[in-house]
């Protein structure tokens, strides 16, 4: 693909998304779509698997910001126009006059930085001014995003939950080579291996992937029946991971190497773990310590007790000092949430009491008595209360 057919194309459009949308639109509209034209919701349709292609395609460029600037950029001076003749340069002549140097305009000057082909370097895996023999490596594979959802426990605890996933992978007959097993793939005699050409269109000279390699720099005479030469086919798998302890909903984990497949033996992507949790019945979260509210009845809190309390490993007994007020919080060191780097946080017990709705006769009768005899020894629940 040449350097204006990648330019023109308009990932915005494949998204659905204007040039000025944030990250968080770009990422919900990649997201809204993909699960949508992914070839197994679409098996047979042709039309789909184009259109999920493209529009990963799309979402890797805008979803890396550096990219992102620079497919914007690039656009903007080519795509526009911007050194066209309306743009008060003259193409004719000599140049351009007044000094001005056209191979500066693509890195060709006396820094070797610092001009146009700095922008198609970041987009084409080459900067400018640096050799053509290294910038022919194969394309890495994209990144592949997935979710998963764990209950409170296992995120709190680590587990190990297996991925079930549909993705360009290395195809397993020609290893990713893309050549018919027993055959190895030549050097492209028209680049010599580089993957770029040159070609002049009046004063501007442009650099861009072989048209016989496909920019790869090599030639596959025998493609491989499976993959069709491109090293890479679409599979399921089912990959293990190791969700470490005391990850909290919306951890992000990427897993190196785990993404889509490269083209022809290339690099693989990474693939990034989403991590959901599920809220729990019982425990609470607050940083790493684990939070659980314990009912009580006034009684145990005038007099004191020891109450069970659950953690994430048992139970454990905690101390309620007498005379405790409602809504006291006790601190258990060490039997909160797991840390990465060892440990664990504290696990904060916050006493509630727990008001009976109903009461029979001598329960009643005896809180009467109660309340009397509270009366009779001076104490007022609301003495020096609002002015009282």
């Amino acid at each position: 693909m040449s350097q204006r057919e990648w330019i023109e194309k308009d990932f915005y459009k494949e998204l659905g998304v204007t040039s000025g949308a944030s990250a968080d639109e770009i990422k919900k509209a990649y997201r809204k779509l993909a699960p949508q034209l992914h070839p197994d919701a679409n098996p047979g349709d042709t039309n789909a698997e184009e259109r999920f292609k493209a529009v990963s395609e799309a979402y890797a460029v805008l979803s890396n910001p550096a990219k992102r600037k620079e497919y914007d950029e690039a656009r903007r001076l080519f795509a526009s126009g911007g050194f066209g003749p309306g743009a008060g340069y003259t193409t004719g002549g000599t140049g351009f006059g007044g000094g001005f140097d056209i191979g500066d305009l693509f890195g060709g000057g006396a820094g070797g930085d610092g001009g146009i082909g700095d922008i198609f370097g970041g987009l084409f895996n080459r900067g400018g001014g640096r050799s053509t023999a290294t910038s022919s490596r194969p394309r890495r594979g994209s990144d592949v995003e997935t979710e998963t959802t764990l209950e409170f426990r296992e995120a709190a605890q680590g587990v190990t939950v297996p991925l079930r996933l549909t993705s360009p992978s290395p195809c397993t007959t020609c290893h990713g080579s893309g050549a018919k097993p027993g055959t190895s793939p030549r050097v492209c005699p028209r680049c010599n291996g580089t993957g770029i050409v040159s070609r002049n269109q009046g004063a501007f000279g442009f650099s861009e992937p072989c048209d016989d390699c496909r920019g790869t720099g090599s030639i596959i005479d025998e493609p491989c029946g499976d993959c069709h030469g491109n090293g890479v086919t679409n599979r399921s798998r089912t990959i293990t991971v190791r969700v470490p302890s005391g990850v909290s909903d919306g951890t992000k984990i990427r897993l190196a190497g785990q993404g889509e497949a490269g083209l022809r033996g290339a690099p693989s992507g990474d693939l990034y773990v989403t991590v959901h949790v599920r809220p729990d019945k019982v425990f609470g979260r607050n940083g790493d310590d684990l939070t659980v509210v314990v009912p009580v009845s006034y009684g145990e809190l005038v007099l004191g007790t020891t109450v069970s309390v659950p953690t994430l490993d048992g139970r454990v007994g905690v101390k309620v000092p007498a005379g405790t007020a409602d809504g006291r919080i006790l601190r258990v060191r060490g039997r909160g949430v797991p840390k990465r780097g060892g440990g664990a946080g504290d696990l904060l017990v916050t006493v509630k009491v727990a008001v009976p709705q109903k009461l029979d006769d001598p329960a009643t009768e005896a809180l009467q008595a109660y309340l009397e005899a509270e009366k009779a020894s001076g104490f007022d629940p609301r003495a020096g209360w609002a002015g009282a």
